[in-house]
């Protein structure tokens, strides 16, 4: 059997629990033949399969994602390793990068940037790719990503500029002496406890980073009302949020004495609450106020 040969058995094995089944194959083979995806489909569709290729499409077939199983996913351009201590990092949410990109377009960039459950710290990561004079801390309680994300900053070049610091917000006087920032990103947990999942997120993600309550909001109401303290003058805060609770976390931030926008991501739906201290949000940017 070829590499091609390969490839297409995977890819219809796959088809009955994939939507992505020629895609997961592919980048299974370039992962057991240790090259790029391109490269498997240029120089190698006549080689002999790697013997490793068949353990990890059964591994596909179980609804483990492909991301864990090669261990890496790129986010913003930015190439970030993962595992089950981290959620994987999803194109939705480069909905906030370019949030603030363009918020902070034609003013001083952001110097202190804060992530609130940094994960695999793609988001901070990913904003201080973008702005090379900003400092920047992730917050996160579980050791093992912690340990995942001052990894990616030390691959990416950027452990001197971000400083991943263990933290839970459900704790008492969690924020110490973290100051204030010009750029706030989160991506708490927002689904709702009885919402049914694919196995590949249900079976092998964190629930800790997914599951937030009966209406998924409990981390939000437990955030948003300290935002202000940790915002330093003009600055912003960027949430994700699922594609219905727009107004519901509008509600809770302007509750708070914030200003929002609702903004969306490339498949039109609800993505990202944009906050400000009351009254400094205008309209602009193409972002659109709910």
């Amino acid at each position: 059997m070829t590499v091609g040969e390969a490839l297409r058995a995977a890819t219809d094995r796959l088809a009955a629990t994939s939507d992505t089944a020629r895609l997961d194959a592919e980048v299974l083979m370039a992962h057991a033949l240790g090259c790029s995806r391109s490269d498997v489909l240029l120089r190698h569709m006549r080689a002999e399969p790697p013997s490793s290729f068949a353990t990890l499409i059964e591994r596909r077939l179980k609804a483990e994602p492909v991301a864990y199983i090669v261990g890496r996913q790129e986010f913003y351009g930015l190439d970030f390793a993962v595992g089950p201590d981290v959620l994987i990092p999803r194109a939705d949410s480069e909905t906030l990068i370019d949030a603030a990109r363009t918020a902070f377009e034609g003013q001083p960039p952001p110097a202190r940037v804060l992530d609130l459950g940094t994960g695999s710290g793609a988001l901070l990561l990913a904003a201080l790719s973008l702005w090379p004079d900003a400092q920047g801390i992730g917050v996160e309680r579980s050791p093992g990503a912690q340990a995942t994300a001052r990894r990616n900053a030390e691959a990416l070049g950027l452990a001197h500029r971000a400083k991943i610091r263990a933290g839970d917000w459900t704790a008492a006087d969690w924020t110490g002496a973290l100051g204030t920032f010009d750029l706030i990103l989160a991506n708490p947990p927002y689904i709702e406890a009885a919402e049914p999942l694919s196995p590949s997120v249900r079976d092998f993600e964190p629930a800790s980073a997914l599951f937030a309550g009966e209406d998924g909001l409990d981390d939000y109401r437990l955030l948003i009302p300290q935002i202000p303290a940790l915002l330093a003058p003009g600055g912003i805060a960027f949430f994700e949020i699922g594609w219905t609770q727009g107004r519901d976390v509008m509600a809770l931030a302007e509750g708070a004495g914030l200003s929002t926008r609702l903004h969306h991501d490339l498949g039109g739906r609800e993505r990202a609450v944009e906050m400000r201290q009351n009254g400094q949000i205008a309209l602009g940017n193409g972002a659109r106020l709910a």
